[in-house]
């Protein structure tokens, strides 16, 4: 509202000043056409005859004749003339009055796309949209920073994952050129080696996913098919086919959520948020802990809970659902993803014209999604 108030001021102020400037140049020509007018009739007629006789050095007479010829008798022609002169002079200083004001917009609209910190400045008229530009300026200039430390963090991703690649496969291109030149090789050792390759392959195998996960990154164009889904019943299958992840860590997941609990929504992709934020709770939370899931109904929507003990540094919690952030500075090669996973759940989220959020301490980190229960509340975004 306020915003309004000050953009319909200033377009008050601005049109009050074009209309008194226009009003100005319009008095003004009336005032040059009756002195013109006066000029050439009356009492400075006299005037103009004996200028004209001393230009033509002649006689009083003869320049009186003068002037009745070629001026008294066309005095009609020639103030048209002249009328015509200063309309145009006059249209041009009206013109430009306004093409000052254009002038200044376009050049702030130019000024949009410089990089220098340099701030947009117009006249007081366009205070207005002086303060919209440099708003829009700083927008942009915010985005590109992010577009481009997010590049930055893809490049390093990429380098480390190339790298990364190469210690599974060597592995196991080891492993399998021992089997392959030790025929009598013992069968404990023998599956030994057979043992190790296929862990490396398997690791070799979530590099490679992780690659296709970062070329393929956009979800902005996905669509949505969306049904009632029983979260109590998602959430258990979800859990359960984490186990072969929590098992090593020592963990456990706790649900606490009514079976008759609903949400709105496309279950492929909500299982695919469910799954990203646990798999952050396992990758980062203590071992030997439980991660407890617990839901409830706010009147349209459904709240969901998930909290694991270890916390999470105050000056990372609000970069967590950036893309290609990670929370580990130095990327290890057994564990830890492209920094995908919660960025991308953020995405889904948001088209499900939900909210996803982060709050931690040092024992423990929570992490919030709110969900519609209804296709009615969730098909009025």
């Amino acid at each position: 509202m306020k915003s309004n108030t000050f953009k319909e001021k200033a377009y008050g102020r601005l049109l009050r000043r074009l209309f008194f400037q226009t009003l100005a140049l319009l008095a003004i020509a009336a005032i040059l056409v009756l002195f013109l007018r006066s000029i050439l009739r009356g009492k400075l007629a006299d005037t103009l005859v004996y200028y004209i006789a001393i230009l033509l050095d002649t006689d009083w007479y003869r320049a009186q004749d003068i002037y009745f010829i070629y001026i008294r008798n066309n005095i009609e022609l020639i103030i048209g003339l002249i009328i015509v002169i200063f309309f145009f002079i006059l249209f041009r200083l009206s013109s430009s009055l306004f093409t000052r004001y254009f002038d200044q917009m376009v050049a702030g609209v130019d000024k949009l796309s410089e990089e220098a910190d340099e701030k947009i400045a117009m006249n007081p008229e366009l205070k207005f949209m002086e303060i919209k530009l440099n708003e829009v300026k700083d927008r942009l200039k915010r985005r590109a920073e992010e577009a481009q430390a997010a590049e930055e963090r893809k490049d390093e991703l990429v380098v480390y994952l190339a790298h990364d690649i190469k210690t599974p496969l060597t592995s196991v291109i080891g492993y399998l050129s021992l089997l392959d030149e030790a025929y009598d090789m013992p069968a404990e050792q023998k599956a030994k080696y057979v043992h190790i390759a296929l862990e490396k392959s398997y690791r070799l195998e979530t590099l490679i996913n992780e690659f296709f996960e970062i070329t393929r990154y956009n979800l902005k164009s996905m669509p949505l098919y969306q049904k009632e889904i029983n979260l109590c019943y998602m959430m258990i299958q979800v859990a359960d086919e984490l186990y072969p992840q929590l098992a090593p860590h020592g963990q456990d997941i706790r649900i606490s959520i009514e079976e008759n609990t609903i949400i709105w929504g496309d279950s492929e992709k909500l299982a695919r948020v469910f799954n990203n934020i646990l798999k952050n709770a396992i990758a980062y939370g203590d071992k030997n802990s439980s991660i407890d899931i617990s839901a409830e109904e706010n009147g349209n929507k459904v709240v969901i809970c998930f909290e694991n003990k270890g916390g999470i540094p105050k000056e990372k919690l609000n970069s967590i659902f950036e893309k290609f952030y990670r929370l580990d500075s130095a990327r290890s090669s057994t564990t830890g993803g492209a920094g995908l996973g919660l960025a991308i759940a953020k995405d889904i989220i948001t088209l499900h014209g939900g909210t996803i959020k982060a709050q931690s301490d040092n024992a423990h980190t929570i992490f919030t999604v709110e969900l519609f229960n209804k296709q009615a509340e969730a098909a009025q975004l």
